[in-house]
């Protein structure tokens, strides 16, 4: 048994509980990193996708720009990405950051965009008859209105953020991911390749229900709409 840079300790052969336990400090911090690299990718993308979205929405002849770059962008393999931002950004949290970001893309804007246009017309009128203007608008008519629309969409978008965290570990980072390519690299060790494999799986339907009580608490009326 000897201690890794990593912070593991190598215990190749031993039984899978004990190498959880003798483990257990290096399972949470990076637990930890995959919750902060997720979190604050999502945070970022939402930010930038209300930014174009509203970008699109206000000059229509972006919208079919904006829509097209997220899609490509989306579409580019995540172990090409990475490697491809290193160079600009150096082996850093920024790189995983803004790979991951890109990524969120796709679904934030595709649904804040559905959501918004989805607002019926006879209440976008009834405000501006109001005196509404196009800013108070949209953050306190349209945009209440589209959350669980933009919130189906945040929900698909941490989703699949929590999995492409995994191979951001080709740049050193990774979260549970790092268990994955170290598991790799010592002839296939089981215990980690399940870690690297389980975790991600666990975060993300324990994200996907927060985030549906989240909406729940947000959109009371869609439920009594629904009712």
């Amino acid at each position: 048994m000897i201690a890794i840079g990593s912070g593991l300790v190598l215990a190749q052969g031993a039984p899978a509980g004990q190498w959880l336990i003798q483990n257990t400090d290096a399972i949470v911090r990076r637990g930890l990193e995959h919750l902060q690299l997720t979190a604050i990718s999502i945070a970022l993308g939402l930010v930038v996708s209300i930014v174009l979205s509203v970008i699109a929405l206000r000059y229509r002849r972006t919208y079919k720009p904006i829509t097209t770059a997220a899609g490509i962008v989306f579409t580019i393999p995540s172990i090409a990405l990475f490697p491809v931002l290193r160079p600009y950004f150096g082996l850093t949290a920024t790189t995983a950051i803004i790979g991951l970001t890109l990524y969120t893309l796709l679904f934030l804007i595709r649904n804040i965009l559905v959501g918004i246009e989805g607002v019926p017309a006879e209440i976008v009128e009834a405000a501006e008859g109001q005196g509404y203007a196009r800013n108070r608008l949209f953050l306190e008519v349209q945009l209440p209105l589209a959350l669980p629309v933009i919130l189906a969409g945040v929900r698909i978008a941490t989703v699949t953020t929590i999995g492409l965290v995994t191979i951001t570990g080709l740049i050193g980072y990774g979260g549970f991911g790092f268990f994955i390519f170290d598991g790799l690299r010592s002839n296939l060790y089981l215990p980690k390749l399940l870690v690297g494999a389980l975790a991600p799986m666990v975060m993300a339907l324990v994200a996907d229900g927060l985030i549906q009580l989240l909406e729940r608490a947000l959109t009371p009326w869609s439920r009594r709409a629904a009712a």
